[in-house]
This record gives C-alpha cells, structure tokens and sequence, in this order.
C-alpha cells in the first residue's frame, strides 16, 4: 500500500472519528462512548501505519500493565548513574489493565507504582503535560495521553547513539537492544531510553515509599519485592 492510499484510510478514519463524536455528544451512554472509543484507536492506528510508511517515528501501545491515576499521578523520579525508578499512583478502582481491582489492607495507605528501568541510558521529565500534546512531534502519529507507550524510529534513541558511536567501546548490539518508553500524563510526561523495566504495585504512603528506594542506592541492584511486605510483584517486559 503506498502513501497516498494510506493518507486516504486515514482521512476516512478521521471522518468516523468526528462523525462518533457528534454521536457521543448527541447522546451519551455506553455505546456511544465505546464507538467513539473504537473510531479514536482506529485513527491511531492509521496514524502509526502512515508513519510507518514515511519512516518517522511513532507512538505505539506498550504492554505496561498499570492504569495511573489520571488526574494526580504524582510521579516522582529517582536515579543516579546505574538506577533509575519511576513511581507514581496508580488508579485504586481495578488498577491493572485487565481490570484486576486490589483491595487496600491498611485505608492509610496509598496504591503506588514502582518502575525499573535496567539499563537506562537517558531519562526526562517534565513538559508537555496533557493540555499541549497537540504541539508534539508524535501528535498525530500515534500519541494517546494517559498511557505508556514505545516510540519506534526514534530521533531521541538514533542521537543518543549517535553520539556514542565516538567511543573506542561502542557495540551496535547494546544499542539495538534498547527502547524508548514515554509515560504521557496529566501535569508532565517522563520519557527513557532502557533495556527494559520492572513494575509493581506497592501499598504504602509515599513518603515512606520514597524514602526506602533512596536507601536502597547504596547497592548495586534494588530488589523491589523487598520495599514491602505485601506487594503483587509482576513479569519483565
């Protein structure tokens, strides 16, 4: 399929799109919200397909498994030169993609979030937040506010290695192995460049969660399954 048949598929969805949206305002409920759901993912779609084509680069769906809280996620990063975590609030009403919901065991506590990255060679936080993600370069190629996502054809990772190319030491190996994640939420996006990552979630304030990943710098490796005692520890990526 060429260029010009792609850019039609995805005016075509667009129109849907608009179309699912008149429906939606028209009259709200269940089924329109899921049309109108359905119309956006499929503009997505169409949008990564085309970027595809061109060689750019795109925003696609991850598998990350963990909803955040939309509104305050609050996330907080901590890192020096070998360890990098992401934590943030994760949505308490079924918290997990499936709809898996947890039930927290002390009301005191708060549902967290804690992300590894391994291997992380870069990482950046702050601007856009979600009111200007339509003056981003992925906007229209596939970003969905409010989730994680993988950049493909990414400019960030190709000048990282770029610029690393210099060293007597560079393997284009480690380099392939890599991934851009980018994590779009409401007040600031966090984006990395990392191997792969490590998530779960954790029952406690988060003070108290921040202090114990601080602690824990002094070795090489932090162990998340030690930071509480009760935890539901998941699968690497």
């Amino acid at each position: 399929m060429n260029i010009a048949q792609l850019e039609q598929q995805l005016d075509a969805a667009k129109e849907r799109w608009n179309l699912a949206l008149k429906a939606l305002a028209a009259n709200y409920g269940t089924d329109t919200w899921e049309q109108c759901s359905a119309a956006h993912d499929e503009v997505l779609q169409h949008q990564r397909a085309l970027a595809q084509a061109k060689g750019e680069q795109y925003a696609a769906p991850s598998d990350f498994p963990i909803r955040w809280d939309v509104g305050a996620p609050l996330p907080h990063v901590i890192a020096n030169d070998y360890l990098t975590f992401l934590i943030f609030y994760a949505r308490e009403a079924a918290p997990y993609n499936d709809g898996t919901p947890v039930t927290l065991q002390n009301p005191e506590h708060d549902l967290l979030a804690v992300v590894e990255f391994k291997h992380c060679m870069s990482h950046r936080m702050g601007t856009p937040n979600e009111d200007v993600h339509k003056g981003h370069p992925l906007f229209g190629k596939g970003l969905d506010s409010y989730t994680a996502q993988i950049v493909h054809n990414s400019r960030w990772l190709t000048e990282l290695e770029t610029i690393n190319k210099v060293h007597r030491y560079y393997r284009e190996s480690v380099w392939q192995n890599l991934t851009h994640y980018i994590f779009w939420f409401h007040d600031g996006t966090f984006e990395c460049i990392a191997e792969s990552y490590k998530v779960e979630l954790v029952q406690d304030t988060l003070a108290n969660l921040l202090t114990k990943v601080c602690a824990n710098f002094s070795t090489a490796s932090v162990p998340l399954q030690t930071l509480i005692s009760q935890n539901r520890p998941l699968p690497d990526t």
